[in-house]
């Protein structure tokens, strides 16, 4: 599995920033093609400082091929030309492939 992972910075108007991600921009992440699973929450910390993010988004693929085919698409790149519509804060956007087996 691949991983697209999405961090989003402290938006300028959290309560904004939580309509408009789950009203227009989560139907346009849903229909990028190659996703097989995404999730996306908010981010706190142990010790309860502050976050260096406010939301952190995981959608997942089968391959980077998969995950390359579905940002290049007309969803993905729908998804991606939304993210400055609303992510006041920013956002950074990185790729895994995949997890470390344990020993």
């Amino acid at each position: 599995m691949h991983h697209l992972i999405v961090c989003y910075g402290h938006p300028d108007d959290p309560e904004s920033f939580d309509r408009y991600y789950s009203a227009t921009h989560r139907p346009l992440a849903d229909r990028i093609p190659g996703v097989r699973t995404w999730h996306a929450g908010k981010v706190s910390t142990l010790d309860r400082s502050q976050a260096p993010y406010y939301l952190v988004a995981v959608l997942s693929f089968d391959s980077r091929q998969a995950l390359d085919d579905g940002l290049a698409s007309a969803e993905g790149q729908a998804a991606a030309a939304d993210i400055g519509n609303f992510a006041t804060g920013g956002a950074t956007l990185f790729v895994t492939d995949g997890f470390i087996p344990s020993a």
